[in-house]
């Protein structure tokens, strides 16, 4: 009986693995990556001050947007201003913090086929103290204010049952003491892998890989606990009524696709300049896509699943939540647009090789997902605003330019950091020990 003919898939020739290589070899390997045409200084390197102009405008139309956002903190009032400021802040909390856990991801998985890509996720990633010290404004206005937004510290619900309930978690004391923690923890671990990897970069000690990983282990598991508390004290709580069992996951998955997206707009650019030739190719966007798709289902999967728990229990201060957001309030638009254009027009256009191979139809889909995580942020924020007495203040429409000074201000305060940060560094890891997987870095899916 004859066989079907089969056709084989080719696999690239595997060297040594890097722990049996001796002292004298490894030094070999370094010369040989170095050696590699997509290495050379002017391809892996910007020009010194090439970024300044970028990084300039950016932080004059920032500066310029947060001093109109201030001006309509009087001209309307504060609550709509700090909500505008709020949501275009936690959008950059998300992309930094989504940036930190891919990062440690890739360590802990030894993925080799990252390393020319991880740079600019260490990047992202070294912003979270900006972003900390941003959100600390925030904390200090709600304590000085007694409660903007976060409503739980106003005088006018001391009596409230349900508060008083929560009394042991909602007080200024712990509250402040938990967002010190988040700032250690995000500190430490961003700095600490982007610092160890440049270190790498200069010396190229092979052991400094293992030091990244093995934090990374104890760093994922510290990244979980802040991010989810963090997404509970100034989201969840915007309403302290309410409760969701999946609510940091819910925020994490908008920390993971929004930071995907921001580094592949990153590489995008780099790529149009000329940078990166060999370096990032389309088999490293190929995937890149893949998780963009990855996440936008998963986004999904997690806002769908809460909708359905909460629907499905009934249980009044789980569901107020959604009729601010799918009843009279206005936002019922809001709620199909996050339907149908954060998932079921991604969905459909990402699943297509042809998209996620092709930088340009990818960059402009990795920067439709930031704007629909802008959308989400807004869809959380901005219904708490004017409920109850506060209705009558609701200005509608006519305050839509404070929302976008907000948003701006704070996402171009957030890029300066970010285009610095790409401008001061080497575009790759000079000497990581899995560069060469990167370089030949092959789909065969």
């Amino acid at each position: 009986m004859s066989q079907a003919p089969t056709t084989s898939i080719p696999v690239p020739e595997r060297e040594t693995p890097r722990a049996y290589l001796s002292e004298a070899d490894w030094q070999k390997r370094l010369e040989k990556i170095a050696a590699n045409p997509a290495m050379r200084h002017d391809n892996v390197h910007l020009p010194e001050g090439a970024t300044n102009k970028l990084s300039g405008l950016l932080l004059i139309i920032g500066a310029a947007a947060i001093v109109v956002t201030i001006l309509g903190a009087f001209a309307v009032n504060k609550y709509h201003a700090l909500a505008a400021f709020e949501v275009g802040l936690f959008t950059c909390v998300a992309m930094s913090l989504g940036a930190l856990f891919l990062t440690m991801v890739f360590h802990s998985l030894n993925a080799g086929w990252t390393s020319t890509v991880r740079r600019q996720f260490e990047n992202v990633a070294s912003i979270l103290p900006v972003c900390w010290v941003m959100v600390l404004a925030v904390v200090l206005i709600e304590l000085l204010g007694g409660g903007i937004l976060l409503t739980w510290l106003s005088d006018e619900n001391a009596g409230d049952y349900l508060l008083g309930k929560k009394t042991p978690f909602l007080n200024p004391v712990f509250f402040g003491a938990r967002f010190v923690i988040y700032g250690l923890v995000w500190l430490v671990l961003s700095q600490l892998m982007f610092r160890v990897s440049r270190k790498q970069d200069e010396t190229g000690n092979r052991s400094l890989t293992r030091v990244l990983r093995f934090n990374s282990g104890w760093g994922l598991l510290a990244f979980a606990l802040t991010t989810a508390f963090f997404a509970f004290d100034f989201l969840m709580a915007l309403d302290f009524r309410f409760f969701s069992t999946m609510w940091g996951v819910y925020y994490f998955a908008s920390c993971t696709l929004a930071s995907v997206s921001v580094v592949v707009l990153v590489l995008a650019v780099l790529k149009g300049t000329g940078r990166l030739t060999g370096a990032v190719t389309e088999e490293h966007f190929h995937d890149l896509g893949k998780l963009v798709l990855s996440f936008t289902v998963f986004w999904s999967y997690i806002a769908f699943s809460q909708y359905f728990l909460i629907w499905y229990s009934n249980i009044p201060e789980e569901t107020a939540w959604f009729v601010y957001r799918t009843g009279e309030g206005g936002y019922k638009t809001l709620f199909l647009v996050l339907a149908f254009g954060h998932f079921v027009f991604p969905f459909c256009i990402l699943l297509f090789r042809k998209v996620k191979r092709t930088t340009g139809l990818l960059a402009f889909m990795a920067a439709y997902m930031i704007a629909m995580t802008v959308a989400d942020m807004i869809w959380i924020i901005r219904p708490m605003v004017y409920v109850g007495e506060r209705a009558a203040e609701n200005p509608g429409w006519n305050a839509v330019w404070l929302d976008a000074a907000g948003i701006i201000g704070a996402l171009c305060i957030w890029g300066f950091f970010l285009v610095r940060a790409v401008g001061a560094s080497p575009l790759v890891p000079l000497k990581d020990p899995t560069l060469h997987e990167a370089l030949a870095h092959k789909n065969y899916v």
